[in-house]
């Protein structure tokens, strides 16, 4: 993250619980699965979701295990700590700001009902 300063501090009780494994939605824009697809280093196995469903105009839902969010934020920071271009990196630190909201909403740390 190229904002190493900003905390988002987050309070348990708002985080929604998910078993271990289970998947957690991702809303992107086609510009956001551009930039992941792209942009990033990320491998083909993590990336599958986003290859899987055909490209479209409009926002799309993807799925992921928060910790194939978590490995995909590190991909997109790595990018966005390393692009020489200003208006890329600051979309890619938003399209992390935005992960990084998913991430912190949910835990599977506990119990999910």
């Amino acid at each position: 993250m190229t904002n190493p300063g900003k905390v988002l501090r987050y309070d348990d009780g708002v985080r929604q619980p998910v078993r271990p494994g289970e998947k957690v939605p991702l809303k992107l824009s086609p510009r956001k699965r551009e930039l992941i697809l792209e942009h990033t280093l990320a491998d083909d196995e993590l990336t599958a979701a986003l290859r899987g469903m055909p490209a479209s105009s409009k926002a799309s839902v993807y799925s992921f295990t928060l910790d194939d969010l978590e490995e995909l934020m590190g991909y997109v920071a790595a990018e966005a700590n390393h692009a020489k271009d200003k208006k890329l990196q600051n979309e890619l630190d938003r399209l992390f700001e935005r992960m990084e909201d998913v991430l912190q909403s949910y835990t599977d740390d506990g119990p999910a009902d």
